[in-house]
């Protein structure tokens, strides 16, 4: 008897992952191998095992990606300062490549010849899967159902499990669609659709309270950078994840970090989404602080056209390209000087600075001070003023000579 060939799926235990695990088996003989990875969720995965195989997997991996996710995506994209269309911190965006990275090298493990996700046809997600997997496994054959098969909706997807006795686990606590990780948590879907509807915040939030809610004290925070990679908080040295785990709890119970955004998709819609990211706003914001202190001009304004275009990779979903890695390479350059210190005053949903320091300092009091100092010759700008603004008088006097003709 030939063995079955195998297809590694990207796995959640979820109605629509549950489903495509007997469609998988009924539509191509494949054998099915789950994978679930752990990004910050804030699940409990371990009952997926048990799930998984009675839905119909021959195994599952369970994977801990959650230091690599920190390490390898989140912390190049804050150091590349990139933010989305101005307002979007890119948590799903940079999840689904390390997830996809794992689900090919189980495949290549495995001996597979398909990588199988449950993302739908309209959205972003599947983009970054897939370009992915043709950017680290190109052989490999690609299944997105949701693209193929004959069901159209949450209703018929039901169905399709009653009929197996596939159990699924369906709620109706909320009709939002939400992705969460260490990173951020995010909200569409419902009355979201509408982009005239405030968000109803107090069902909505599930990081973080409302500024109206947060104490009425603010709090500080200092975190110490180095080369632009966060390394303490308050003084104390912590993992990456107890880090980001550290600042997501100060950042949500001071209301930091909400965002409301009408996005530009890359699939061409536009869709509403409401963004929790706590920590993430505070290491971007103090990251800034300390930039604007080490870099000098040209190259933190270059470095701004840089973040808009690293964003944007990020994004539509092209991690493994050359460019990124060459933006990559030019952020890091920039980065061996923002190391030092910067402390936050977070209150009621905001975030501001409160001092910052660091031993790469490009400020100096002497030169800026308003009072009498004895290194800046004040006379100098004039001839400074003459040559910069020679092209505007140069056009001046030829208009004035025009107008007189």
């Amino acid at each position: 008897m030939s063995q079955k060939e195998k297809v590694v799926l990207a796995y959640s235990g979820g109605l629509d992952t549950s489903i495509i695990i007997p469609w998988l088996k009924e539509n191509y003989d494949y054998e099915v191998i789950a994978m679930a990875a752990d990004v910050g969720q804030g699940e409990e995965l371990e009952p997926l095992k048990e799930k998984a195989i009675k839905t119909g997997a021959s195994k599952i991996y369970i994977e801990d990606l959650r230091e690599e996710f920190i390490t390898d995506f989140i912390y190049p994209t804050l150091k590349a300062h990139a933010v989305y269309e101005g307002k979007y911190l890119l948590g799903t965006s940079f999840a689904r490549p390390v997830i996809a990275k794992r689900m090919v090298e189980i495949a290549e493990k495995e001996g597979a010849v398909a990588i199988c996700h449950g993302a739908t046809g309209k959205g972003n997600d599947q983009v970054r899967f897939e370009l992915t997997v043709k950017a680290l496994a190109p052989h490999l054959k690609i299944i997105a159902p949701w693209r193929i098969w004959d069901i159209k909706s949450r209703e018929d997807a039901i169905d399709y499990a009653a009929a197996r006795n596939i159990p699924i686990p369906v709620t109706k606590k909320d009709n939002y669609s939400r992705d969460r990780n260490l990173w951020h948590l995010s909200h569409e879907g419902s009355d979201l659709e509408d982009p005239w509807n405030e968000p109803q915040y107090e069902k909505l939030l599930k990081l973080m309270v409302t500024p109206e809610q947060a104490p009425d004290e603010p709090t500080y925070v200092e975190i110490y950078f180095e080369e632009g990679i966060p390394k303490k908080v308050n003084g104390k040295e912590y993992s990456p994840i107890e880090l980001l785990e550290t600042l997501n709890r100060i950042g949500g119970a001071n209301g930091v970090g909400i965002v409301d955004i009408v996005e530009n998709r890359l699939v061409g819609m536009k869709s509403r989404g409401v963004y929790e990211t706590p920590g993430g706003t505070i290491l971007y914001a103090a990251h800034r602080e300390l930039e604007l202190l080490c870099l000098d001009r040209d190259t933190l304004h270059y470095k701004d056209i840089v973040a808009q275009r690293f964003a944007e990779l990020v994004y539509y979903g092209q991690w493994y390209t050359p460019l990124r890695e060459a933006l990559s390479a030019f952020v890091d350059s920039t980065q061996k000087t923002v190391t030092g210190t910067v402390r936050l005053k977070l209150y009621k949903g905001n975030c501001m600075p409160a001092g910052v320091q660091s031993p790469y300092s490009l400020y100096s009091e002497e030169l800026s001070t308003f009072g009498r100092d004895e290194v800046y010759n004040q006379k100098d700008a004039e001839g400074f003023i003459n040559l910069f603004g020679l092209p505007i008088t140069v056009r001046a006097l030829v208009m004035d000579n025009k107008n007189e003709e």
